[in-house]
């Protein structure tokens, strides 16, 4: 484990979200978590057992495999034990990202942040000649636009800190298949967003993840729409997931971990 830093987490009641969240924790960084919803928020922090709700349970990872959502208006906590990691929930919407600056304009953010992981995303699966306009707005908002502009935002917290952006992505990022057009370009545009942040600010270290299929809601989500059972077991585990990205976060600074694409490995038989 490096330094304890402050990192922020998009889509934080989301499967690798949490998770990313949980470990974090755990080597006592201080964590700022943003989700659509705030009972949700509010339900990762009481299991989180952070300070801002004054708990002490801590989330199994059986639990952090809940979906992947991006939310609407600012709540915020603190009041961190001496020697505890402060976690704070700022509730906002990634499908409306022209009210974001407004949004973290009364979070009181800090002036230095470590760390941004990117994992909020939204899917809505189907051809090219069936999907409307609306789907195509929706997915390209939150798994593109809102990322943009959240770290155009965040970027003096991050120039500061000389920090690490994180862009979970997906293996569609590289990839399009028949009916995951309209989630595919926008993963392709993340894609291009982190290799440009990456050359227009050699300051930051920039990350693009691209795992394979996740055990998620978003995953039960997907599955319903191909018209297929749902099995976690078949899937990578968020918490495999976080693991990697944590692991890119504390890379000593001397190096930087740009790619990375992670793939489900069969049990043997």
């Amino acid at each position: 484990m490096g330094p304890v830093g402050t990192y922020l987490i998009t889509g934080a009641t989301g499967g690798i979200g949490a998770a990313v969240a949980e470990l974090l924790q755990e080597d006592r960084h201080d964590l700022i978590l943003t989700a659509r919803s705030p009972d949700r928020l509010a339900g990762l922090i009481k299991h989180l057992g952070s300070p801002v709700l004054g708990q002490t349970q801590a989330i199994s990872r059986e639990q952090l495999t809940g979906s992947g959502s991006a939310g609407s208006r600012v709540t915020t906590g603190s009041g961190a034990r001496a020697g505890t990691p402060n976690v704070r929930t700022l509730a906002l919407d990634l499908t409306h990202p022209r009210r974001m600056e407004a949004a973290l304009a009364v979070a009181d953010l800090p002036d230095r942040l470590d760390g941004v992981v990117h994992s909020a995303g939204v899917v809505e699966l189907g051809r090219i000649a069936e999907l409307e306009a609306d789907d195509w707005i929706d997915q390209l908002m939150v798994n593109l636009v809102g990322a943009a502009e959240l770290t155009r935002l965040l970027l003096p917290a991050l120039r500061a800190a000389r920090g690490h952006v994180v862009f979970v992505n997906s293996g569609s990022g590289l990839r399009a298949q028949p009916g995951w057009a309209a989630y595919a370009a926008s993963k392709h545009g993340l894609r291009a967003l982190a290799d440009a942040l990456r050359a227009e600010e050699p300051s930051l270290a920039v990350t693009s993840v691209y795992p394979g299929r996740t055990a998620s809601e978003m995953q039960r989500k997907v599955r319903a729409q191909e018209g297929e059972e749902y099995d976690p077991q078949a899937y990578i585990q968020p918490l495999t997931v976080a693991k990697i990205i944590v692991n890119a976060l504390e890379t000593p600074r001397d190096s930087v971990v740009t790619d990375i694409t992670v793939r489900h490995r069969e049990p043997p038989p």
